[in-house]
């Protein structure tokens, strides 16, 4: 298939840079908030990757490559990171996939206007990166038209924000592993059923967060792809999260890469040869990366393809981190301001980026597990021995 960016994909890219520049928020604002969702979906940027072939609930629609410039232009324009991405890029895909019509009728209109905003309810305590030992439990109730969920999920991104929960629950009694689940939409506002604590970061910040379910009651008609068959439609989520926006996720490693490169510059860190053939490595594997992003885009049946992407690209940022403190010196020990026993010990950029970088590796399925997952469905090796 050809990717090649076309005269449309450039006039894209024109009228995306125009209004960025004239809309973003500063840099200053890491995450977006309701009103900047809002204010994407009055410019028609919410929906572009929709298949319309279930209805426009999108605002436009586009190429494969046309969501690639969007993406790529959103992540050069630095602008915040979307509070309703679990919505637009994950759930409303999934939906479109596996959902019905009422489903879509009732949950798509809502994310493209930027009004409902949801999270993801994956990760549990002693079952994170084996997502398929988790013990969240959904019970029929009500003579069968309602579900109790009841359990705990973890590293819960938004969810003090959120209005709806994708939740993966067990809805089979003594089912294990991957059989038994079920994809459940939870609404978040059920005050007494839902508690959601925050798990605060060292700079102050509580982006991720623990929630309780303690009897939250979901609809049966709220389940996506029918009872019992969780694990496929959270497995085809997941894939759908390593499509367009690894490229955009790119364009943002690119900025980082420049600043880091600014950096050793202004420092002289970039005449050392070891740290120049540093630069220059993390600059031709990005490349790499993006070339064979753009070649696997829009393709499906390499069952390994996404393990090894997930390796290639969360080891590349964890060494651009590193690298990023190397270059600064013995001031990147040091915080931008004095520490202070009342307040946050705030961090600057590419402190934040040391930091967090170290936990590409875990989030999102942990390199473990990756390599579990290509020994045993690619290679052929025996299967670990899991309870």
């Amino acid at each position: 298939m050809d990717f090649a960016f076309g005269p449309e994909d450039e006039e894209l890219r024109r009228e995306a840079r125009t209004w960025l520049a004239a809309h973003a928020p500063p840099t200053s604002s890491p995450v977006g908030d309701r009103a900047w969702e809002r204010e994407l979906a009055d410019g028609g940027w919410i929906g572009l990757g929709w298949d319309p072939a279930r209805g426009t609930y999108g605002n436009r629609t586009t190429t494969l490559t046309g969501q690639v410039v969007w993406a790529e232009e959103y992540a050069r324009a630095e602008a915040p990171a979307r509070l309703g991405h679990f919505g637009e890029n994950l759930l409303a895909p999934t939906l479109l996939a596996d959902g019905d019509d009422d489903q879509c009728a009732r949950f798509l209109p809502p994310i493209a206007r930027g009004e409902e905003m949801w999270c993801q309810g994956y990760s549990e305590p002693g079952a994170g990166s084996d997502l398929a030992a988790l013990r969240t439990a959904a019970v029929r109730t009500d003579g069968g038209r309602t579900y109790r969920v009841t359990g705990q999920k973890i590293w819960t991104s938004h969810a003090h924000q959120a209005d709806w929960c994708f939740v993966l629950a067990r809805t089979t009694q003594g089912s294990r592993r991957h059989h038994g689940l079920s994809f459940l939409l939870v609404p978040m506002d059920q005050p007494g059923r839902i508690e959601v604590r925050p798990i605060r970061q060292m700079w102050g910040t509580a982006d991720f967060n623990e929630v309780f379910f303690d009897g939250a009651v979901a609809r049966a008609d709220h389940v996506v792809g029918g009872e019992g068959n969780g694990w496929r439609v959270a497995m085809g989520l997941l894939a759908r999260e390593r499509g367009v926006s690894t490229l955009g996720q790119q364009a943002r490693f690119a900025v980082e890469l420049a600043e880091v490169v600014r950096i050793a510059v202004q420092t002289g860190a970039a005449e050392e040869p070891t740290v120049r053939d540093r630069l220059v490595r993390q600059w031709a594997d990005l490349q790499t990366m993006r070339w064979n992003s753009l070649h696997a885009l829009g393709q499906a049946g390499d069952p390994g393809a996404p393990s090894a992407a997930k390796l290639l690209w969360s080891g590349w940022h964890k060494q651009l981190g590193e690298l990023a403190m190397r270059v600064r010196g013995t001031p990147a020990a040091l915080g931008p301001d004095d520490w202070r026993p009342d307040g946050p010990y705030r961090l600057d950029a590419l402190q934040r980026l040391f930091l967090f970088s170290r936990a590409d590796t875990i989030y999102g399925g942990s390199d473990e597990i990756q390599r579990d997952i290509i020994a045993e469905r690619v290679l052929g090796l025996p299967k670990e021995a899991r309870p």
